[in-house]
């Protein structure tokens, strides 16, 4: 179908989002800027071929929309865009079509050293996460670990991403600044084992992933990389901390710690083979993580999304990012060592079900590797817990986030020195301490 013939029955058009959290003038002109990263070859053309696939009775797309779909804070490496379509069919009838869309940041895609974080996530839709989704429909049990991912065609030079709307659906993310709960907690822990249990049986009977999923972005120059960037930033993350209650007890012990960080990192390229070890999501925080929700407000299915940071390694990279950066105050630690138990109950089952044939872990060789890699701790409590409990905010951009510019360290400094991250941080910090997690 020709332009023509998709505008013949409706005007096409990309329109600038209203922002929903602001109204004064610096929204309105946060809202702007967003807008203007939709890409202007962003047309409704691009979703022939997909429509006419896809939809029944295809004839014409009446209207077409797309507009930056998170406000800032909720997305740092990509842009999120919703594209929304009304499409007429041969019926004569009209139907609504929407779809999610990941975009590159060119910013970002400049400090991965080469390695295109579309490739490693669209090899991962292709390739990696449909394979293991077979592994249970083999034995019988239907498991879905993301939303429906589909080939798009673009001028993007590094590629795009495009799934499904889970909205449609009645998915949705927990609020990211409440924590999740018990419930909410346990269901994700639930899937992330389905998840390690069948990665770790594609390794048994397939061997090793590509080097483009089991080591991603994490390459020894990406990581060299970071450390230099990063120097400024853990400075003043220790000026906020010397601000906190109770960090005489661990401030130096910290500080040391910190110095083997990059190290320890580079080490973890190459992972232990007497490890237990799985395809980690790698970036298992709230805002990848969604839930279907049934008219009770019970929770009826778990997905993850963002999968540009695999990593193949202990699941304990998962699991701290998880249960440091993105449980509620009341849970975090308190039910701490309950919910690795919880986690581990299900591994087992999964791995037994898909008749694993390698030594299984014991609920003790997961907390020996908790406090083995125990610098995941403290790289979840200063990194993805400082991104997860900031309100949203204007000056949330990869730029600032990375850099050290005067906006990126006002960035950071309201990152560590809020009321919800220091209430957080000043039980986490010493917790990782007397676990020995600095040392």
């Amino acid at each position: 179908m020709s332009t023509a013939d998709t505008n013949a029955k409706g005007k096409t058009e990309s329109k600038a989002p209203v922002s929903n959290a602001a109204t004064d003038g610096s929204g309105a002109a946060a809202a702007a800027a967003a807008a203007r990263q939709v890409p202007e070859w962003l047309k409704a053309d691009l979703f022939l071929d997909l429509l006419k696939k896809n939809v029944p009775d295809f004839k014409a797309v009446k209207s077409f929309n797309a507009k930056p779909a998170q406000n800032a804070g909720e997305n740092y490496a990509t842009l999120m865009a919703l594209v929304q379509m009304e499409v007429e069919l041969r019926t004569g009838k009209t139907k609504p079509v929407s779809y999610m869309l990941k975009l590159p940041i060119e910013s970002v895609q400049k400090l991965m050293q080469g390695i295109n974080i579309f490739y490693v996530e669209s090899t991962m839709y292709r390739d990696v996460i449909p394979e293991l989704e077979k592994f249970y429909s083999d034995v019988g049990v239907d498991v879905k670990f993301t939303p429906q991912f589909y080939e798009l065609k673009t001028p993007s030079e590094f590629g795009v991403i495009l799934m499904e709307d889970l909205r449609v659906r009645g998915f949705k993310n927990a609020n990211r600044l409440e924590g999740f709960d018990m419930e909410h907690t346990k269901n994700a822990l639930k899937k992330l084992a389905q998840w390690h249990a069948a990665s770790a049986v594609r390794i048994a009977v397939k061997g090793k992933y590509p080097k483009i999923v089991s080591t991603g972005i994490f390459t020894e120059e990406f990581i060299n990389m970071m450390k230099a960037m990063n120097q400024s930033s853990t400075q003043l993350f220790n000026e906020c901390v010397r601000t906190y209650k109770g960090h005489e007890v661990y401030i130096k012990s910290m500080e040391r710690g910190q110095e083997k960080v990059f190290e320890n990192f580079i080490e973890l390229i190459n992972p232990d083979p007497n490890d237990f070890n799985v395809l980690n999501h790698g970036d298992f925080w709230a805002n990848n993580i969604m839930f279907q929700y049934d008219a009770f407000e019970k929770i009826k299915e778990t997905y993850f999304v963002d999968f540009q940071c695999s990593r193949y390694g202990s699941p304990v990279h998962d699991l701290y990012n998880l249960l440091i950066a993105s449980t509620s105050y009341e849970i975090k630690l308190k039910n701490f060592d309950y919910f690795i138990k919880y986690y581990h109950d299900h591994l087992v089952e999964n791995l037994k079900l898909l008749k694993y044939t390698k030594k299984f872990p014991v609920l003790k060789d997961i907390h020996i590797a908790l406090y083995k890699y125990g610098i995941f701790g403290l790289a979840a409590c200063s990194g993805h817990m400082a991104i997860v409990l900031l309100d949203p905010t204007e000056m949330a951009t990869i730029d600032n986030l990375l850099g050290n510019t005067p906006d990126g360290v006002e960035f950071k400094k309201l990152m560590y020195t809020n009321e919800r991250y220091r209430k957080h941080a000043e039980d986490v910090l010493p917790w990782l301490y007397y676990r020995g997690a600095f040392e």
